[in-house]
């Protein structure tokens, strides 16, 4: 019988160390070759650990929640699979089965199985204020099973899909007065949701607006999972709110709770902190009229092209953002520290686009990029971020996926924020952050109107981004946004 160690890898480029999150098998478990033997957490992200050897499981080196450099042993697996004759009535081997690292096989993020494991891609789930809504009542248990063919459209549609920002305030329905309003005289630029009758009935009940909700179903409708999923968790948010202040009375030196800074978090900490001191940053910000952009998004929507792909007006952004750096180079561009320092440095134009998209998860910030996006007609760029942000929420994300951006977007809209000075990705010299669509009064001919506004807000590295190229970047983008068909040119 052979014992074979494997020792931690290191998944990504010059990664020095990973914390064992969990086991997925014991000491007795027959393993084969690529079986998951643990999950690890490294600085880059969630990952699966294949096994190199095919046999039993003999010991586990390093328990959960342990953070150990890479190359230290982990596990420990005999030649020997459980049930096969002993060691003295087989000959061993001739040549012992060699690792397969280091490369590790790509992971499915399938998670059509079930709701997605990580938590929110930046752009989705319920509005801020979504827990201060209606008192909640409990829904009748046969509401919940009953469903009907019939789908039909309610109140307006507040854009909360993946990725997409959404349109702020309040979304009327049967229980609200109807009466006319300044945003009502506007018709046509916001999809109505779509839901099943029952689905309404139970949305009622529970005192939840639709339009809050992530709708999931094959014709954009929300459903009877998208209700459970929205539920639960708005009463986690409230089950830690009632809890968090503790036991009164209790010494505050013992109401204090730790938390390690270790993995995603602390790599971004310590990135974050790298860029906002190494790299000179101004932000700019510029109001845009996006009513067109919101028409644009409904018209792909209803396209038989687009059907079964999530559309937002991120894709619309992301597109711009695209077009805009074609037109402005620098603003996808490295500033290099050569051995000399300032004195050699060098600007790297990148005649690529591996566009950025932030996403929060429960372990900290992520940002996967999408490579070459540059190449990608308007419906693969929409596949491309719906894949992008299904694979973050179920935590699945790659190293290699968050690895040589170039330019990024971080979508506040979703979270009801007009615009924010966000902290450019480190490597890179600019930063979009999309901020809440909403109806505002606007000044359009001579006329005051409600219009759906938007805030861009940008931040730049003035090393290679000076104030004027940095405005001529922001107009373009915001160009796109008002006129969509200029993407036609």
């Amino acid at each position: 019988m052979t014992l074979n160690k494997f020792n931690l890898p290191d998944v990504g480029e010059g990664l020095t160390e990973a914390e064992i999150v969990s086991w997925k098998v014991k000491p007795g478990d027959a393993v084969a070759i690529n079986d998951v033997l643990c999950e690890i957490e490294t600085a880059k992200s969630l990952v699966e650990l294949p096994s190199p050897f095919a046999g039993t499981v003999t010991e586990l080196l390093v328990p959960e929640g342990v953070t150990i450099d890479v190359g230290t042993a982990i596990i420990s697996v005999s030649d020997a699979v459980s049930g096969d004759p002993t060691p003295a009535d087989v000959p061993a081997p001739a040549t012992p089965v060699q690792p397969l690292y280091g490369k590790l096989p790509a992971h499915d993020a399938d998670t059509s199985g079930g709701a997605p494991a990580g938590g929110p891609l930046v752009g989705s789930g319920p509005k801020a204020d979504a827990v201060k809504r209606r008192p909640r009542k409990t829904a009748p248990a046969a509401a919940v099973s009953r469903n009907s063919p019939e789908v039909e459209p309610v109140q307006p549609h507040s854009l909360a899909e993946v990725s997409g920002p959404q349109e702020a305030g309040p979304v009327q329905d049967e229980t609200v007065d109807t009466r006319p309003t300044l945003g009502g005289t506007i018709t046509g630029l916001v999809n109505r949701v779509l839901a099943k009758p029952p689905v309404r009935k139970i949305a009622r009940d529970l005192g939840i607006d639709l339009a809050d909700v992530v709708a999931t179903g094959s014709r954009g409708e929300v459903t009877r999972e998208d209700l459970v999923s929205y539920q639960a968790q708005r009463d986690a948010e409230l089950d830690k709110a009632d809890g968090f202040w503790g036991t009164a009375g209790k010494p505050q030196d013992q109401r204090i709770e730790k938390i390690p800074v270790k993995g995603v978090r602390k790599a971004t900490a310590r990135a974050m902190v790298e860029s906002a001191f190494a790299a000179p940053h101004v932000s700019i910000f510029v109001d845009v009229d996006a009513s067109r952009t919101m028409e644009f998004v409904k018209r792909l929507k209803a396209s038989r092209d687009f059907e079964g792909i999530k559309v937002s007006p991120l894709l619309i952004l992301a597109k711009a953002v695209i077009w805009a750096a074609a037109r402005n180079p620098s603003v996808n561009a490295t500033w290099v520290d050569n051995a000399g320092g300032t004195d050699t440095a060098e600007i790297h134009v990148k005649h690529y686009m591996n566009l950025g998209i932030a996403a929060a998860t429960p372990r900290g910030l992520m940002v996967p990029n999408i490579k070459d996006a540059q190449d990608l007609s308007l419906k693969e760029l929409a596949v491309a971020l719906n894949n992008l942000a299904t694979t973050a929420r179920a935590g699945k994300t790659q190293p290699a996926e968050m690895q040589g951006g170039t330019l990024t977007i971080t979508n506040i809209g979703a979270l009801g924020i007009d615009t924010g000075t966000p902290i450019i990705n480190p490597g890179e010299v600019a930063i979009v952050a999309f901020g809440t669509i909403k109806q505002k009064p606007w000044v359009l001919d001579g006329e005051v109107i409600p219009r759906w506004i938007t805030t861009l807000g940008g931040s730049f590295d003035h090393r290679v981004v000076d104030g004027d190229l940095s405005a001529r970047f922001m107009a373009d983008v915001a160009a796109i946004l008002e006129e969509p068909a200029l993407l036609l040119d």
